[in-house]
């Protein structure tokens, strides 16, 4: 094994492949060849480190110097002076606040300082294409423990008293799951991994399949014993491209090592993987549906029961966890279920990962302890709201989940107690909002998603959502009529109760907690015809305050000539003839023309 000074770890996820790192590994390989230290320092492509608005990332060890933001112009200058010489390039350092000076490394930076990595453990860490790394970092030790000393009762009683609960939305107890698919008898029995990541924001199993795919490969053989199955199926977006090539390679690797296949680890135990592309329905994230789409038929969700653990795929019992449930059993194996039931809280034990996204300074993936306070991750990891502005609320739990506002910014987070204020947990999308977010709107965008996405099979999703949307489009758009919030309600409720499947019956949750947190946001729409947020378009009224200096810049660019005044002179906007374009906003350079 050759061994080397340094490593030159260049993030491998998407949002930084997207960034160009393809180009900075090629030149790093390129420079270091040059320079003669090709003997002496190793590039590795890993997966994402997490922190994605500073990407491209490079972290050089053995120093831990986290480099933010590379260009492939960069690359020649951390070579020659960090590489070569030994002075680490400070203007590329990654730096919190724009005045510091010192030498940031991963374990210093506040983004994951309260953080604990349990499903993202190899995530920025490893090469997620060499399965030699994942060995190195006990890779497959879980298996063979597993296959060698354990019986498949000792697995799932492990499980269920970890307290693992599914990490895609219902939160079920992993353990139960396992549990009834092993009681169920059956000549064939099957695993499935849902990786049909649809929620918009979501991208926690994409980074998990991308930097650490032998971590679920590793889980679905262990689940694959405890509950009886010799085949499994990973179903994943064909829209995540990185992902599905690098578990083909996995897969391939595992098969050749004789991890998967016949006889593994001379157990006797037989259980081999396949992939299957989804096509981006959304509705395919609810087992059934997903089920139906392995076979080759449309996506569709069927009533339950018999559940899958029963009667699944093709009629046989099947067991289905996602992603980043699946990340957390080769652990909990080895470290026992003690261990991970320390962490987190009474009911929701272990880690979440969430995506963190919208009206945030640290976007990116975050994985914290069961219970930690929303607060903490909204300031403390993500550093708060961009340019100072108010936070407003926080949507978990994607299109099924709910608004989370300001009052509630102190609630530990962890599922019973988003339940109780009206969200979810859901596979882990947190879209931040801030003052210039307009809540109605807001639910009308998630709204507007579960319309597009419904699979129509059922009355309540396929008609009663419409009905919804268009109710609050009329709002947004000034045509809201008294009444509406009462019907929005009604609508909601009949919904939820007689839709067939979970996606369904949670389509209504973004606008029931916005009705219940920001009410007064909707009756200002309807009985006003003002959007508080000053972000409806067909709302807003421009004026032209003693700003005006009188340039005609304005007058210039407004396309239906409803600016007039004379040069050097306060110009005034027709109201009446105003189209609200905001043109006239955009060119003014005084500040003088304001939107209410």
């Amino acid at each position: 094994m050759d061994l080397f000074r340094a490593h030159v770890l260049v993030c491998g996820g998407t949002g930084c492949s997207s960034s160009g790192s393809a180009e900075l590994i090629k030149r790093f390989e390129e420079q270091i060849a040059q320079n003669g230290l090709d003997r002496e320092v190793k590039v590795v492509r890993t997966g994402c480190f997490g922190l994605c608005e500073a990407g491209p990332v490079v972290i050089v060890y053995p120093e831990g110097t986290f480099y933010s933001r590379i260009r492939p112009d960069d690359v020649d200058e951390i070579v020659s002076e960090h590489l070569l010489k030994g002075r680490i390039v400070q203007h590329l350092v990654y730096k919190e606040k724009a005045d510091e000076e010192q030498h940031v490394t991963l374990d210093n930076i506040d983004f994951y300082r309260p953080q604990m990595r349990l499903a993202l453990r190899n995530c920025g860490v490893i090469d997620p294409e060499n399965i030699d790394e994942y060995i190195a970092f006990d890779g497959y030790r879980a298996l063979a423990k597993v296959l060698t000393e354990m019986t498949p009762e000792q697995v799932i009683s492990e499980v269920l008293k970890s307290g693992l609960r599914g990490r895609g939305g219902a939160g079920f107890p992993t353990g139960k799951k396992w549990q009834f698919a092993a009681a169920s008898k059956a000549d064939q029995k099957y695993m499935i991994c849902n990786a049909d990541e649809g929620d918009p924001g979501a991208f926690m199993d994409r980074s998990v399949l991308e930097g650490d795919p032998h971590s679920v490969l590793e889980a679905m053989a262990i689940g694959g014993y405890a509950i009886g199955a010799s085949e499994g199926y990973i179903y994943v977006r064909a829209e995540y491209p990185i992902a599905v090539k690098r578990l083909e390679i996995a897969i391939n690797q595992a098969r050749e090592y004789g991890l998967l296949g016949k006889n593994i680890f001379g157990s006797g135990f037989d259980f081999d993987i396949f992939i299957r592309l989804g096509a981006g329905a959304f509705v395919c994230g609810e087992e059934t549906a997903l089920m139906h789409s392995i076979e080759g038929g449309r996506g569709e969700p069927k009533p339950k029961p018999p559940f899958p653990a029963v009667r699944g795929l093709f009629d046989k019992p099947t067991n289905i966890n996602n992603v980043e449930t699946l990340a957390n059993i080769p652990q909990i194996i080895l470290k026992g279920a003690d261990w991970f039931a320390s962490i987190g809280t009474e009911k929701s034990k272990g880690t979440k990962v969430f995506a963190l996204g919208g009206k945030i300074n640290n976007t990116g993936l975050v994985e914290v302890p069961m219970g930690t306070p929303l607060r903490d991750i909204i300031y403390k990891i993500g550093g708060g709201i961009p340019g100072g502005k108010k936070f407003k609320a926080v949507q978990t739990g994607g299109p099924s989940g709910g608004c989370i506002p300001a009052d509630y910014l102190d609630i530990a987070i962890d599922y019973d107690s988003l339940t109780a204020i009206g969200s979810m947990m859901g596979s882990g999308g947190m879209i931040v909002m801030d003052e210039d977010n307009c809540m109605v709107d807001i639910a009308r965008f998630f709204l507007d998603f579960t319309v597009d996405e419904s699979c129509g099979k059922c009355t309540p999703c396929r008609i009663g959502t419409r009905r919804m949307l268009e109710i609050l489009e009329r709002i947004v758009e000034g045509r809201g009529e008294e009444g509406d919030i009462e019907k929005l309600e009604a609508l909601a409720e009949n919904i939820k109760a007689t839709a067939l499947c979970g996606l369904g019956q949670t389509a209504p949750n973004p606008v029931l907690s916005t009705l219940k947190y920001f009410r007064d946001e909707y009756e200002a729409h309807i009985k006003e015809k003002r959007c508080p947020a000053h972000h409806c378009q067909k709302l807003l009224n421009y004026e032209i305050t003693d700003k005006c200096r009188g340039c005609t810049a304005c007058a210039r660019v407004c396309p239906v000539n409803a600016i007039t005044g004379k040069v050097k002179e306060m110009h005034h906007i027709d109201r009446a003839k105003c189209i609200k374009c905001g043109s006239c906003m955009e060119k003014c350079r005084f500040g003088a023309i304001v939107k209410n």
